[in-house]
């Protein structure tokens, strides 16, 4: 192998060992909790061969279908800029399919996904934590009661520690998950060792006996067996942080076999126990694997695993934010970037703090995982099957297969993720119904946004004067001040309200007057030689229009100071940037009902300004207000 290659080989592997760390927390955790609940949830299945067999079958071909050939194989290919993820995806598919029919369709399932992953990222900390701590319980029954107590400290711990970012916890990351992938597939192993008639649950046919027999308790089995495949939308979500080849070799070689191991290992102990002796362990099953002395370090190292899993899902639940910030579909947030060395690492504070609130009460109001495994599945099933009609749409309108092929694929993960779905609507009494709400309040506040949004974009085009028509008029009627204003406009046609009002008060204008506009691409960076595009429009006016993609920083003075345009460099301290504020008044005839213009009023004020997302300097801003009616 060449030089070049053995460099590229340890660049894949240390990306994979990363990805370890960082991506395969949430998947790499489910071993607490799957098995056990498959056979100890709402719906209480006999422990006895025909049982264990089947359940174990329906984990590994649930592993294999939905992780390993729907996500890991299709979907990683569908990357938008090597960027992965529901927005991603739609913003892929709106902008090979244009303007289609059912563009808007697309679009709104794509967020509708999106809200689901909140409901998500609120169960997640809660159940993983919970899960690993009531392991205490099988070293010493009397902690019972420290249960919830510990599991809310190192929760609330973890949202604290969220502002100081994740670089210098992260490094610890992945050889932490090395360990305990590696203990849990041994634990697995030595299991198999003793009873290696597990194994016939490579078999399909025993998952398909499983449902002949049982049928419709069967049925309901799945709502509890896809608790172990949990995680699988957030392996696109990340794809861009490490790219498909290293996330691949990080599935196939290493989490993969040992998630596989530890399943097949819990089904083979409970196989191997007498009956009385499995009706214990089948309460705890994963912390059974080990012998009584090494239980509370299993204990330990499972709740650093739980802890670094939800971490990653925070930190997904930032990144997911920040991309819906930037293509229109939630107001402008204050965004902390905590690494100088990767753009990524955000800090979203109100979200974290509603996140930890959310934890909180899911915790106290739940009391123990099992309660909430109830409520688990529905997000994620939810969010797998929208997933699976945007690739049926990926394959038809932009990778142009023949409906022969299509057709066929889709429908068998559309039966497998529907199945799974269905499964989980049962559990919607018992607490299922808490991420269809949080989903349902996150697609209203979306929705509302976008369309609030449009609205009054739409109206200020209306009102507006074409810029060319204004720079004419006011270049000899209006005395002119030395340095440079910059006045941010939300389109890119038509004078800011905040120019015509300096107009209107101030009765001057500057020597060079730029109407600056921020588009965001469908795409997640933009090539930097593409990044400013400048019109002259004679006698010290410009327009200028910055690009950025839905992953990047929006810092303008940043990009402005890196460039000699306009007549010369941009100074800070001789440049003022003039704001427009708007208030909102109900016009006539509505654009949308009244309690949705009141939602979408009460969101803009307590959105963060632009000086704050634009990192303009608080010193050089002034703020002019209009109204406007939608």
């Amino acid at each position: 192998m060449s030089a070049a290659g053995q460099e590229s080989g340890k660049a894949k592997a240390k990306l994979a060992a990363g990805a370890i760390g960082i991506v395969f927390g949430d998947i790499g955790t489910s071993p607490l909790y799957a098995f056990r609940e498959t056979f100890r949830g709402a719906h209480t299945l006999p422990i006895d061969d025909l049982h264990i067999l089947g359940v174990v079958s329906l984990i590994f071909w649930s592993m294999t279908l939905v992780v390993s050939i729907q996500y890991v194989s299709i979907l990683m290919r569908a990357d938008n800029k090597g960027q992965g993820g529901s927005l991603a995806l739609v913003a892929l598919l709106s902008s090979n399919l244009g303007k289609s029919k059912y563009g808007w369709l697309i679009v709104l399932l794509g967020v509708f996904a999106t809200a689901l992953f909140y409901g998500d990222s609120m169960i997640t900390p809660a159940i993983s934590v919970l899960s690993a701590v009531e392991g205490l319980t099988v070293v010493e029954s009397s902690l019972q009661p420290l249960v919830i107590p510990i599991a809310l400290v190192l929760l609330v711990f973890l949202f604290i520690l969220q502002k100081r970012g994740t670089a210098k916890v992260g490094a610890l990351f992945a050889p932490v998950m090395m360990v305990y992938f590696t203990v849990i597939a041994f634990l697995g192993i030595m299991q198999i060792w003793g009873t290696p008639e597990i194994l016939w649950a490579l078999n399909p046919w025993y998952a398909v006996q499983f449902f002949i027999t049982d049928k419709w308790f069967a049925f309901l089995a799945l709502g509890s067996v896809v608790l172990a495949v949990t995680g699988s939308e957030a392996l696109y979500s990340d794809m861009g942080h490490f790219g498909r080849g290293p996330m691949r070799l990080s599935w196939f070689g290493f989490v993969m076999p040992c998630l596989l191991l530890n399943y097949f290992g819990q089904g083979a102990m409970i196989m191997g126990l007498p009956e009385a002796a499995a009706e214990e362990a089948i309460n705890n099953p994963f912390f059974f694997l080990a012998d009584e002395a090494y239980r509370l370090p299993l204990v330990i190292l499972a709740t650093v695993a739980t802890f670094i899993a939800s971490q990653a899902v925070i930190s997904g639940a930032f990144s997911i934010t920040h991309q819906a910030i930037q293509l229109g579909f939630v107001p402008r947030l204050s965004i902390r970037h905590t690494s100088d060395e990767h753009s990524g690492q955000i800090y979203i504070p109100i979200v974290n703090w509603a996140l930890m609130v959310a934890v909180i009460i899911l915790v106290l109001t739940f009391q123990n995982s099992s309660n909430l495994a109830s409520a688990y599945g529905i997000a994620v099933t939810g969010a797998v099957t929208i997933d699976t009609v945007m690739m049926g749409v990926l394959f038809v309108g932009v990778w142009k297969w023949r409906l022969f092929l299509a057709i066929p694929v889709v429908l068998l993960f559309l039966i497998v993720d529907g199945a799974y779905f269905a499964a989980n609507l049962t559990k919607v009494p018992d607490g299922g119904w808490f991420p269809l709400m949080v989903g349902a309040i996150a697609f209203t506040m979306l929705t509302t946004w976008a369309r609030g949004r449009k609205l009054m974009r739409d109206r200020m085009t209306e009102m507006g004067l074409p810029l060319d028509i204004f720079a004419k008029s006011a270049r000899s009627s209006t005395a002119r001040v030395p340095g440079t204003a910059i006045f941010m406009n939300s389109g890119s046609k038509g004078t800011p309200s905040a120019l015509l009002h300096n107009i209107k008060h101030n009765k001057v204008l500057h020597e060079r007057v730029v109407v600056l506009t921020v588009q965001i691409a469908d795409e997640p960076y933009v090539d930097p030689a593409n990044r400013c595009e400048v019109m002259d429009l004679g006698d010290g006016f410009y327009r200028i229009v910055l690009h950025y993609g839905f992953m990047e920083e929006t810092n303008v003075p940043r990009t402005l100071a890196r460039r000699d345009i306009c007549g010369g460099p941009f100074d800070m301290m001789q440049t003022s940037f003039f704001l427009s504020r708007q208030t909102l008044l109900t016009a006539e005839n509505p654009g949308m009902m009244i309690w949705r213009e009141k939602l979408f009023a009460w969101m803009m004020r307590n959105a963060a300004t632009p000086m704050e997302f634009f990192r303009l300097p608080t010193n050089r801003v002034v703020e002019l207000g209009s109204q406007v009616e939608i």
